[in-house]
């Protein structure tokens, strides 16, 4: 039953998982290295590499800031409508990531009243990087607070408590106890963030406007590319991401096993 349940497993990640991403590794190089590293030297393809870097490092700025602060707040205080705090940082799981474009187009365009005073003040959000940073932010707002708040809640307030008996500042015990306790589960949350935010396309998409030079992320770029029949330059892109993806699933796998290496008696 083990051989056989394994076997299946095997058989499931390499049909849905292994050949499809083989797949794309193939087709970028089916033609040889020179014309996939040309894709590169395209520079509306640096352009997009270079945007999706910037909202991937915005993104994982206030995520990880926002994760720590919820993940203290939620484990530590007692307060009213803590339930639909806790609701609200999930939503963004359930929301279709167009949809969730739709929204900060909405709010943010020029027809909303907020859109058009912030660009009466010389600041786009609506087709525009800011727009792309803060849709990105609201598809990927779980990851880290979710991964802060599981561990803070395992963790207990032991170490705090004794810290604060001792004479530590609130501050002081939040830096030098809480901080470092969580490192791991932040660390962790950040991967998956970053992860989801270089890959993020449907709530850009709705956003962005596809400006090439401009608001084109990587995603965008690929499938602008792979509409033209630039199928090299499309996959070498694709492989780019994909490989990219499977580097921090590997960091965070590492980091798991270490924490949980750490931990055992």
């Amino acid at each position: 039953m083990r051989r056989a349940s394994l076997i299946a497993a095997i058989l499931v990640l390499g049909v849905l998982v292994i050949v499809p991403l083989a797949s794309i590794v193939y087709e970028s190089l089916r033609l040889g290295l020179g014309p996939a590293l040309a894709t590169f030297a395209d520079p509306y393809a640096r352009a997009a590499i270079v945007l999706t870097l910037l909202v991937a490092l915005a993104t994982i700025t206030v995520n990880g800031a926002f994760g720590v602060l919820a993940g203290w707040t939620l484990t530590r205080y007692r307060f009213p409508g803590k339930a639909v705090l806790l609701t609200l940082i999930d939503l963004p799981l359930t929301v279709s990531p167009v949809v969730a474009g739709l929204a900060i187009l909405l709010c943010f365009g020029n027809r909303s009243p907020l859109g058009a005073w912030l660009e009466a003040h010389g600041i786009q959000v609506a087709f525009a990087p800011l727009g792309i940073v803060l849709a990105t932010i609201f598809v990927t707002f779980p990851y880290v607070a979710r991964e802060t708040i599981a561990l803070l809640n395992e963790s207990g307030r032991e170490l705090e408590e004794a810290a604060l008996g001792l004479g530590a500042g609130v501050w002081q015990t939040f830096l030098r106890v809480t901080l470092p306790n969580a490192r791991g589960a932040l660390l962790n949350g950040l991967l998956l963030c970053n992860a989801r935010a270089l890959g993020e396309f449907g709530a850009v998409s709705v956003i962005s406007g596809r400006v090439r030079g401009l608001t084109d992320t990587v995603p965008l770029h690929i499938e602008d590319l792979y509409n033209e029949d630039n199928l090299v330059g499309a996959f070498t892109l694709a492989a780019l991401l994909a490989t990219v993806a499977i580097a921090l699933t590997l960091t965070r796998s590492a980091l798991e096993h270490r924490e949980r290496t750490t931990h055992s008696p």
